[in-house]
């Protein structure tokens, strides 16, 4: 596998991908976080392509998942703000948001994940308290719970995740 930046001429299996994956959200407990409003909308991932922050991630020539990494200090207005806990470390992050898969491939979240976290050093990342299959692949991933945040897209408060070199010294 391996993870290259989006382009325009990906956005159609993009939006198949977050199908996919809306689909497999309702059917496992899942239905609030994207099947309330058909997260994610076409035009916000037509901007995060444009922004350079949309990723793919390909095997053997075919796009079996996609998320998007951001880099930098407080990078993310949202994470400003956590609740009922506080984050862990404080130097420059990475984020990364809708990571959805094929739903065939196997492994294609771990890889993701390990590969925004080489390049960042830091990573933080969000889900919804209903969201069970992506709480246990980020604890198999040495991340800590760290509290609550909420996004501007709906009320529904997310779990708030960070790993780094600090946080996985605490996790010992």
């Amino acid at each position: 596998m391996q993870c290259r930046l989006a382009t325009q001429n990906d956005l159609d299996t993009i939006m198949n991908l977050y199908s996919i994956s809306r689909d497999f959200m309702i059917k496992n407990g899942n239905p609030h976080q994207w099947g309330d409003n058909n997260w994610p909308p076409r035009e916000l991932l037509i901007d995060d392509i444009e922004k350079s922050q949309c990723y793919v991630c390909v095997q053997n020539e075919k796009i079996v998942g996609v998320f998007v990494y951001i880099f930098g200090k407080d990078c993310d207005p949202t994470y400003l703000k956590i609740t009922e806990g506080n984050w862990l470390d404080d130097s420059a992050y990475g984020v990364v948001h809708r990571l959805a898969t094929d739903g065939v491939t196997k492994g294609v979240g771990s890889f993701c994940l390990n590969w925004c976290y080489e390049k960042a050093g830091h990573l933080r990342l969000d889900t919804h308290g209903d969201n069970k299959p992506m709480q246990a692949l980020a604890r198999k991933l040495g991340f800590v719970h760290c509290g609550t945040i909420y996004v501007e897209h709906d009320n529904y408060p997310r779990l708030a995740y960070e790993k780094s070199a600090l946080t996985k010294k605490l996790n010992k």
